[in-house]
C-alpha cells in the first residue's frame, strides 16, 4: 500500500515538472496581462445636485488591485463640492430667515435674490454679490453667494434662544 502511494506521488511530481517545462518552452503562458475595466461604472450625475440615491447607485470599474482610482477620486471631489454647496445654501437660507424674523426685508430680499441667482443663473440677471467661485471644480455649477450682513451672521435664530 505504501509503495502505491509513493508511486502516485512520484508520478504527480514528474507530471508537474514535465507540464511546467512544456509550457515554458512552448510559450503557452502569456503571463499577467493588463486588466481592462469591466465597463460597469455608474458615475455621479453632473447636471444636478446629488441625492442619497445617487451615492447608493454609484459604481466603479474594477481592476486587478481594486477600483479605478481616477473614478473614485472624481466621485469624492464631486460629493465634497456638493456638500459644500449645500452647506453654503443652508447658511444663506438661515440668514434670510433671520432677516425676515427681525424685519430687515431689504437684507432678506438681497439674500433671496442671490440665492435664486445661484440656483438658476441663466434665468435672470444675477444680483449684486460677492463672487465665490471654486477654481478646483469644473464639472459642477458655479455658485455666487451674497455676503451675509454682519447682524444676521452673528445672531442666532429666534427659535434657538
Amino acid at each position: 500500500m505504501s509503495q502505491l502511494l509513493l508511486f502516485i506521488v512520484v508520478a504527480l511530481v514528474v507530471g508537474t515538472i514535465v507540464f511546467g517545462v512544456t509550457v515554458l518552452l512552448s510559450g503557452g503562458d502569456s503571463g499577467l496581462t493588463p486588466v481592462e475595466p469591466d465597463g460597469q461604472s455608474v458615475p455621479l450625475p453632473g447636471d444636478r445636485p446629488l441625492g442619497e440615491d445617487d451615492i447608493a447607485r454609484t459604481r466603479f470599474d474594477t481592476a486587478w488591485r481594486g477600483y479605478r482610482m481616477a473614478q473614485v477620486d472624481q466621485a469624492l471631489q464631486r460629493a465634497a463640492y456638493d456638500i459644500g454647496y449645500k452647506g453654503e445654501l443652508i447658511g444663506v437660507l438661515e440668514a434670510e430667515v433671520a432677516a425676515l424674523r427681525e424685519g430687515r426685508t431689504e437684507d432678506a430680499d438681497a439674500l433671496r435674490a442671490a440665492r435664486e441667482a445661484a440656483i438658476a443663473p441663466s434665468q435672470g440677471a444675477p444680483a449684486e454679490t460677492t463672487g465665490k467661485v471654486d477654481d478646483d471644480e469644473t464639472d459642477g455649477p458655479v455658485v455666487e453667494v451674497a455676503e451675509i450682513p454682519p447682524a444676521a451672521a452673528d445672531e442666532e435664530p429666534a427659535e434657538s434662544r
